[in-house]
């Protein structure tokens, strides 16, 4: 499958401070595809470049199949961090308002616009002035005008701030469908708890530089060797032994144990029968959250 971006050694400099440092990655077209990072990564300013509001100080990127272009403008919806409403415009008018400027007649872009208003729920505050609206609403505005053109590349900046628990499973809803109907969705966030449950792949930038990517199942199988989840009753003395306990954490009803190198899962059980009863044991894959914070603290 084609990629629907790709960066080259990407490099973009603010006076002495590097934001991105020669980035490179791969996005694959038809995915949810997740840029991760801390805040003050890099991620908006990649961003930006991709939506030609920066230029790179050196490197290519290619959107779409083009390079060095605006040519793939109407093809892009992005949903920024930032709200960028009109407070003072009425609801349906600042989706349709929007929608034109992605290319679309106001013949085509009103019924659309209805559709979207009553699909998340406002059909009630279309002639509402944006201003009227709580956050959660205006974030919900915002969403529709960005994907209103059907656009084959999407880029959301954090699409879930301000929502509930809801409307956040609502807009989750609407972007596995736009994979679905063929689009590709870049998925900025530093919440990987959501990026877990939504990505296919990802890319975790790291002060400008591309720290680890990948398919999340490729990444989870590389971190997650020999990890164990143990429940127990009694006292389990064989937690403090550095030869066969690399480090564990103990959340009081279970206790997650990273094993040593060489030391296999069957022989931590065999050593925890020793000492515990036990009423549960498995082997268990890290979540993305303890990668991201095993890369960044190992940089």
């Amino acid at each position: 499958m084609a990629n629907a971006v790709s960066l080259k050694n990407v490099q973009k400099n603010f006076e002495e401070v590097q934001a991105v440092q020669n980035l490179s990655l791969d996005i694959p077209s038809g995915e949810i595809f997740g840029l991760l990072g801390p805040n003050g990564a890099g991620k908006t300013t990649t961003i930006r470049m991709l939506l030609h509001i920066l230029m790179p100080d050196s490197g290519v990127i290619e959107i779409l199949g083009d390079s060095g272009s605006r040519g793939t403008t109407d093809q892009v919806g992005y949903l920024p961090e930032e709200r960028g409403l009109f407070k003072k415009m009425r609801v349906i008018d600042t989706i349709k308002f929007f929608a034109e400027l992605k290319g679309l007649s106001a013949k085509t872009a009103g019924p659309l616009a209805e559709k979207w208003l009553e699909r998340v729920d406002l059909q009630e505050w279309r002639n509402r002035r944006v201003e009227e609206l709580s956050k959660g609403m205006q974030q919900k505005v915002q969403f529709i005008s960005t994907i209103l053109h059907q656009p084959k590349l999407v880029i959301l900046d954090e699409p879930f701030t301000g929502l509930d628990p809801v409307n956040t499973g609502l807009i989750k809803d609407i972007m596995l469908e736009l994979v679905h109907n063929g689009s590709t969705i870049i998925f900025s966030t530093h919440l990987m708890d959501q990026a877990e449950k939504l990505c296919d792949s990802l890319c975790l930038i790291h002060h400008g530089q591309n720290m680890l990517q990948g398919k999340l199942t490729d990444i989870k199988a590389r971190f997650g060797k020999n990890r164990c989840r143990l429940r127990y009753d009694g006292e389990a003395r064989f937690l403090q032994d550095r030869s066969l306990v690399s480090r564990y954490d103990d959340y009081g009803q279970y206790v997650e144990i990273q094993p040593c190198n060489g030391v296999k899962p069957q022989a931590l059980l065999a050593k925890a029968m020793e000492q515990v009863t036990v009423s549960g044991f498995e082997v268990t894959e890290p979540s993305l959250n303890e990668i991201f914070i095993t890369v960044v603290k190992g940089s």
